[in-house]
């Protein structure tokens, strides 16, 4: 089972010609709203790459709740772990531009109140995988991730959106994912940039000295040039899929379901493993929204087989 605890949010969706800088207003073409959080986001992704999956999280009392959960109960993501909670659920604010980049500000709601004395007694085993992001209190994910590991399950711990506070949670962590700009945070975090071990613009060489400062597994998503992992003295690499990008929105949380559902039942990250998670990032990119952009598994093997024959 892959356990996915955080957060759950609708995303109010605007596509402009390009991002404003402070200041600036920006007439956009189009609007829309779709469900998505990245711990919804996640566990819609790893249960699409075929994993049973549950989510832990909350949802608020208003009419976004129903929503929010909408392509999760499609897919027959176990729910019985989302709690409802007074006030509001979460709702991420995005602005797309023609290239496809985005800027997100996200209000928490309902995220802010997720209760580690409710999701406190979920059950793990050996092979089981406790998926999180930052999305919800750190606080309330650290005895899960402790319970979990305790019980023989992988933490797999994304570390978006970054925060130094998250690195209390390394110590209950088994493999560590980052893109570019949070691996430059965690470097500086770690102390790695003050002391030159991190050149510049190398992603290979700032993966080495993440998880050899740390002692664990790290693996950078790297957009466009697909992505790189270092495991103990096994530097792994991954290259994207060459696809038409209109909306980046969801594409890391894609790529981190499908690499918890490769790792799930016990498995050792593998460049295979690496390479579907990111053609699965990259074809989430061709399509609008988080949650309806996630592609299904038989969609991203039949795209690495086309890639392939190329």
């Amino acid at each position: 089972m892959i356990t996915v605890y955080g957060s759950i949010n609708m995303d109010l969706i605007g596509t402009v010609p390009h991002l404003p800088v402070p200041g600036e207003t920006v007439s956009g073409s189009r609007f829309e709203t779709a469900p998505g959080g990245k711990g919804a986001n996640q566990a819609l992704a790893a249960r699409r790459a075929g994993a049973p999956v549950r989510l832990l999280g909350a949802v608020g009392t208003d009419p976004m709740a129903g929503p929010a959960l909408a392509l999760l109960r499609a897919d027959e993501v176990d729910l019985g772990g989302v709690m409802t909670v007074d006030g509001p659920t979460g709702t991420a604010m995005i602005l797309v531009d023609a290239d496809g980049e985005n800027v997100i500000a996200v209000i928490p709601g309902a995220n802010g109140q997720v209760n580690v004395d409710v999701h406190g007694s979920v059950p793990f085993a050996p092979g089981d995988i406790l998926l999180l992001q930052l999305e919800i209190p750190v606080d309330a994910m650290r005895p899960l991730a402790r319970r979990a590991r305790v019980a023989g399950a992988r933490v797999i711990l994304n570390l978006a959106p970054f925060q130094v506070a998250a690195l209390s949670l390394l110590a209950e962590t088994d493999v560590v994912v980052v893109n570019e700009g949070e691996a430059d945070a965690l470097a500086m975090a770690l102390g790695l940039v003050q002391d030159g071990t991190v050149p510049a613009n190398d992603a290979i060489a700032r993966t080495w000295a993440l998880a050899h400062r740390m002692g664990l597994p790290v693996v950078t998503t790297c957009g466009v040039d697909g992505a790189v992992a270092v495991r103990g003295a096994s530097v792994l690499s991954a290259p994207a899929l060459g696809v038409t990008a209109v909306d980046s929105v969801g594409a890391g949380d894609t790529f981190c379901g499908y690499l918890a559902a490769g790792l799930h039942g016990g498995h050792t990250l593998t460049d295979g493993i690496l390479t579907r998670a990111g053609a699965a990032a990259s074809l989430a990119c061709t399509k609008r929204g988080a949650q309806p952009s996630i592609p299904r598994a038989a969609d991203v093997d039949a795209a690495l087989g086309s890639d392939r024959r190329r």
